[in-house]
């Protein structure tokens, strides 16, 4: 096994022509398995700022996405979303969940995408400071612990380390991070991984731990800033500055983490 240190740009400009349409269906079949399951759990609307990214780009064969976003009375912010070009090496899906800030349930993060292998990312992002309170990483990360030991001595799953400081520092110790050869026993572990993940997350709101209304501003503050912060700095943004020019990205990045939002924030 060894880790994976390239960026995404670099491995498409490697690899920039294999057709992963297929693949692709395969991994936005995961995603919206996944967000049906959401769904069923949640009552959301839809913010009328994505609504003209329903969808966008050039259509078949060009670069192309779809951008949703979501809000309730118990999730703040949710993004069901792909860009790229299924046909060619690199597409980016995203199932992002944050939750408001009356309970201190952690945000569900999750993508996956080819560049062209398969890009795995799922992690439970822990709404304190874990040094200072590891009574909550005891709850909320250890669960996924033997997972994560599962894949980390399965030698087809090769640690993505992303260059970018930040992007490691927003990691948790438990964090599903890999680069995967597309085969149909690779995805079907990241399946049952990714439904293992969400199934677990969904449970912990059956009693859910509630916060004091007095420190509900501060956690609604530090939401934003932890989502607006991975939003704008993923690396990843270079390529949909090639695909679509940066005006029209930045936008793309605004609408993400919720800039442009209508809609009212959860437990404010």
């Amino acid at each position: 096994m060894t880790d994976t240190t390239k960026s995404i740009a670099e491995m498409v400009g490697e690899r920039p022509s294999v057709n992963n349409q297929d693949v692709f269906d395969e991994l936005w079949a995961i995603t919206t398995e996944l967000k049906e399951k959401v769904f069923k759990r949640f009552t959301l609307q839809p913010d009328p700022c994505s609504a003209r990214f329903q969808p966008y780009g050039g259509g078949e064969g060009t670069p192309s996405g779809f951008l949703s976003t979501f809000a309730g009375s118990e999730i703040d912010w949710l993004v069901y979303s792909w860009v790229g070009t299924p046909n060619t090496s690199f597409t980016n899906m995203h199932l992002t969940i944050n939750v408001g800030s009356q309970v201190n349930i952690p945000h569900f993060g999750f993508a996956l995408g080819t560049a062209p292998d398969i890009f795995m990312y799922m992690d439970y992002l822990p709404r304190v400071d874990t040094w200072a309170d590891v009574a909550y990483a005891d709850k909320y990360l250890q669960p996924a612990n033997e997972r994560f030991l599962q894949l980390r001595q399965d030698k087809r799953f090769s640690p993505f380390v992303s260059q970018d400081m930040s992007m490691r520092l927003f990691q948790t110790p438990t964090s599903h991070c890999y680069m995967v050869p597309p085969t149909d026993e690779t995805i079907a572990i990241v399946r049952e991984t990714a439904h293992e993940m969400l199934d677990r997350w969904l449970g912990w709101f059956d009693e859910p731990e509630i916060v004091p209304e007095t420190e509900r501003e501060t956690m609604a503050a530090r939401d934003l800033y932890m989502r607006q912060t991975i939003c704008e700095r993923d690396p990843a943004n270079v390529i949909a500055d090639k695909l679509f020019g940066k005006e029209y990205a930045d936008e793309l990045v605004k609408t993400l983490w919720g800039g442009n939002r209508t809609l009212p924030r959860a437990g404010a």
